[in-house]
C-alpha cells in the first residue's frame, strides 16, 4: 500500500477527519489509496497553540499521547491543488483548516477523502514522499 509520513500532530488531525487536506511544497499525480503514517517527530509547541490544542483535546489528545512511528488511517488522495492566492484558498477551506497547513502561494493542497483511523496502529518506518508497505494476508483489509 501507498504510505505517506506526517508529522505529529498532523497525522492524528487527518486520521480524525479534522484535516482533509495535507500541504506540500510538491505537486502529485497520484490518486489513490492511501496509508498515513504518523512520523517520529511531535510539534509540541504547535500541539499548545490554538485551534490545534482544542481540537486534539475533543478527541482526547495531547502531545504527550499522540502515536508515532505508526500506520494509523488510510483514505484516498482524491486530487492535488495548486495554491494561487489566498484568496481562492479562502473559498474551500475553513478557519480550522487555514491553521493546519501552509497554504502559501505555490504549494499544493492534497484532498484527502474517506479517511478512517486503524483500530490497531501498525508499526511502521517513515520516509520522504511516497513509499510502499508490503500488505501481508491478515492485514489486506486495512
Amino acid at each position: 500500500m501507498r504510505c505517506l509520513t506526517i508529522r505529529q500532530p498532523w497525522a492524528t488531525l487527518v486520521a480524525l477527519g479534522e484535516k482533509n487536506y495535507e500541504t506540500r511544497s510538491w505537486r502529485t499525480t497520484y490518486r489513490g489509496e492511501l496509508a498515513i503514517h504518523a512520523g517520529l517527530k511531535i510539534d509540541k509547541a504547535a500541539c499548545r497553540r490554538e485551534p490545534f490544542q482544542s481540537i486534539l483535546a475533543k478527541h482526547g489528545y495531547t502531545e504527550e499521547n499522540l502515536p508515532t512511528g505508526v500506520i494509523i488511517a488510510t483514505g484516498k488522495l482524491k486530487e492535488c491543488h495548486e495554491i494561487t492566492g489566498l484568496n481562492s484558498v479562502a473559498q474551500w477551506i475553513g478557519e480550522n483548516e487555514r491553521a493546519f497547513g501552509d497554504y502559501t502561494e505555490g504549494r499544493f493542497a492534497w484532498e484527502l477523502e474517506n479517511v478512517r483511523p486503524l483500530v490497531h496502529h501498525v508499526p511502521a518506518k517513515g520516509r520522504l514522499g511516497f513509499w510502499e508497505y508490503p500488505l501481508s494476508e491478515e492485514e489486506e483489509h486495512f
